[in-house]
C-alpha cells in the first residue's frame, strides 16, 4: 500500500506514552503511530453500495440529535406485515409481478434503512455516544 510522510508535533506526554507502548509491544513507533491514528478515524462507507455512500459520508456532518433520529428508526408496522406476507407468500410462488415489485422495493427500504442506522450508530460511537447492546433494542 502506498504511504504519505507526515510530520506531526505530539506533546511531550503523549509522545512518552507512544514510545512506551512501542517499546513494549516491540512495534515500530510508526506504526503505532499510523495504527492509533487509522483506528481514531470516523467510520468510512467504503464498503456500502456505491449508491448510499455519499449518503452516509453526508451524515457525518449531521448533529447527534439528527443521528440517534436515524439509529433509532424503524420501518412501520405495515411495512414490516406487508414484507412478511409477500414473503411467505413468495415461498409457494404465488407472487404477481406487481407483488415481486412490492417486495422488491421493500427488501430495498429495509436494506437502506439498516445500512443507515449502522453507520449513524457507529458516528455516534466515534463521537463518544454510548451504543446500547441488543437487549436493549426496540424489537
Amino acid at each position: 500500500m502506498p504511504t504519505q510522510k507526515v510530520t506531526v508535533e505530539l506533546p511531550d506526554p503523549v509522545f512518552k506514552q507512544l514510545a512506551r507502548i512501542a517499546s513494549a509491544t516491540q512495534q515500530p513507533l510508526e506504526v503505532l503511530a499510523a495504527q492509533s491514528i487509522a483506528s481514531n478515524l470516523p467510520p468510512t462507507p467504503d464498503n456500502a453500495p456505491l449508491e448510499i455512500q455519499s449518503e452516509l459520508l453526508q451524515m457525518q456532518s449531521w448533529d447527534s440529535t439528527e443521528l440517534l433520529s436515524i439509529a433509532q428508526s424503524q420501518v412501520t408496522r405495515e411495512q414490516q406485515q406487508r414484507h412478511i406476507e409477500l414473503l411467505e407468500k413468495n415461498q409457494t410462488d404465488e407472487l404477481t409481478p406487481q407483488e415481486r415489485q412490492e417486495l422488491s422495493e421493500l427488501r430495498t427500504t429495509a436494506d437502506r434503512l439498516m445500512l443507515q442506522k449502522a453507520y449513524a450508530w457507529s458516528v455516534l460511537r466515534w463521537r463518544g455516544h454510548r451504543v446500547p447492546s441488543l437487549n436493549e433494542l426496540p424489537e
